[in-house]
């Protein structure tokens, strides 16, 4: 019991340090304290919802996120040995890289955008071109802000006003959502049900820590990660280190016998 309640304690604190900063000088905080000191990403409450099976397309959803850590399981008896990739802070200077190396490397991925980065017509070419490429949108709210620091309007206006402009992009409205610094309210939660978006948070993560901002490192750490497991949902960003270890990454995770899991086969709310 002892080794399970440190084990815990482990990935409850590593998932704190996540999705750090922006290139707009944002850094993880909450109540101007570092993230990695204060508050759980885990919603106790989050883990009650129940999710519906739906269908994309022609395809049936066969992973349904737990949210005891955030990783997928499989709903039937399709492949457990998967893992998701995800890249915050999109579109920014290494997105479309990203999504090129990706592309031809024929696996797939979301990309949770910020709706700050979508204000000028270069970065919305950008998002256009990498849903065009076959890869989903996700929403990580229009400014990177902390929602338990704002009112519920303002929630409701971070998330809504991304997901208009999204869809004025590319046509699709996302279906993922992921709150800057995992921190959700009950009231960003709701809207998030309201768009038909799925809640996640991550399972790991490294590239915003300064000991992992280079390629070899950073490949090493994501391929070796004591949070490694079937599901794991990984957490890396626009970052020039990420976009030049992703390759490696992809490769390392193959040999290991892991498959991308493809956000199409996600079940996400109805």
């Amino acid at each position: 019991m002892i080794i399970k309640g440190v084990a815990l304690f482990a990935l409850v604190s590593f998932l704190l340090m996540a999705c750090n900063g922006q290139s707009s000088g944002r850094t993880e905080n909450d109540n101007q304290k570092s993230v990695e000191t204060t508050t759980t990403v885990q919603d106790e409450d989050l883990k009650k919802e129940t999710s519906k099976t739906i269908v994309d397309g022609n395809v049936k959803a066969e992973y349904r996120v737990d949210k005891e850590n955030w990783s997928f399981k499989p709903i039937g008896d399709a492949n457990r040995k998967v893992v998701l990739l995800t890249f915050d802070d999109a579109p920014d200077k290494y997105s479309l890289k990203i999504a090129q190396t990706l592309k031809r490397l024929e696996v797939p991925a979301i990309f949770f955008v910020n709706g700050h980065f979508l204000e000028n017509d270069e970065n919305k070419a950008m998002l256009k071109e990498i849903h065009e490429m076959g890869f989903s949108i996700g929403n990580h709210t229009y400014s990177h802000v902390n929602l338990k620091q704002l009112t519920e309007k303002e929630q409701e206006r971070e998330i809504v006003k991304l997901n208009n402009l999204v869809e004025g992009i590319t046509g699709v409205r996302p279906k993922y959502f992921r709150a800057p610094f995992g921190s959700n309210t009950e009231h960003s939660k709701k809207v998030a049900e309201k768009e038909k978006m799925l809640v996640m948070n991550w399972t790991y993560g490294y590239d915003w820590e300064k000991e992992y901002q280079d390629k070899k490192a950073l490949t090493e750490i994501m391929l070796n990660s004591p949070y490694l497991g079937s599901g794991a949902n990984l957490l890396m960003h626009d970052r020039k280190w990420t976009s030049e270890a992703i390759e490696d990454i992809v490769k390392g995770f193959q040999k290991k016998g892991y498959e991308i899991l493809a956000p199409k086969l996600i079940e996400t709310p109805v």
